[in-house]
């Protein structure tokens, strides 16, 4: 529905088993596997997309220091992979690097080896904590 019928088309279509994290959005602030719910357990509830994540014509830290860090290889997966750090980074600014390995478990990769992501959610953490 996000993709088709909304034409939300950042949010990625995986594994379409809630295995992969591509498709993660925010569902009333926390991550969720988009093709693991139905239209009608998002009704009346806030859901939050990569397309609301930038403000105002700009990107949001994350997104830039994903940019950064060199952590966008191919793509795919850095959508979802930005919904889940954005869901840590509202609740804790200044995790630990096993604190964000942690919120990333979720989303695979399999280009960067992870390394470039976990370095990059802790640049756009310093980068929100000195704006």
């Amino acid at each position: 529905m996000l993709r088709e019928d909304l034409g939300l088309t950042g949010t990625k279509d995986g594994c379409r088993e809630g295995e992969c994290g591509a498709c993660t959005v925010l569902l009333d602030g926390k991550p969720v596997n988009a093709c693991l719910v139905l239209a009608g357990q998002a009704a009346e509830r806030e859901i939050l997309t990569i397309e609301g994540v930038r403000k105002n014509g700009h990107l949001h830290p994350l997104q830039q220091a994903f940019v950064e860090a060199g952590a966008v290889q191919c793509g795919f997966c850095i959508p979802g992979s930005i919904m889940s750090a954005y869901a840590l980074l509202e609740s804790n600014q200044n995790p630990s690097e096993d604190q964000i390995r942690q919120a990333m478990v979720g989303n695979l990769c399999r280009c960067t080896g992870y390394s470039k992501i976990v370095e990059a959610v802790m640049l756009a953490a310093e980068m929100m904590r000195n704006d």
